[in-house]
């Protein structure tokens, strides 16, 4: 799983009728700090997300399906969770 923010929506009028009724999110992957790390992604979301909010995202095309409850749906990333929040403890600084 990685973390990435939604950043918008997409809007396909024709689409494979397996994602018929499927939200589709452009999401920046984002490193621990929230600082965005490579390019922004299509995916579904099977969590019910928002613009804004920071999300799990599945990049794996059958663990992506599956978030859909869809074994066969054409999807290669998915939205599984909505974080609350990232505590991040760095080891290093902590001297182990």
């Amino acid at each position: 799983m990685h973390l990435a923010r939604v950043i918008g929506t997409v809007v396909a009028t024709r689409k494979d009728r397996t994602l018929v009724g499927a939200t589709l999110l452009l999401v920046q992957p984002l490193i621990g700090d929230g600082t965005p790390r490579g390019s922004p992604l299509l995916v579904v979301d099977a969590a019910g997300a928002g613009v804004g909010e920071t999300v799990l995202v599945v990049l794996e095309g059958r663990a992506a399906g599956t978030a859909l409850r869809k074994a066969m749906a054409p999807v290669d990333a998915a939205i599984v969770g909505i974080v609350d929040r990232v505590d991040r403890t760095d080891v290093r600084a902590s001297g182990h």
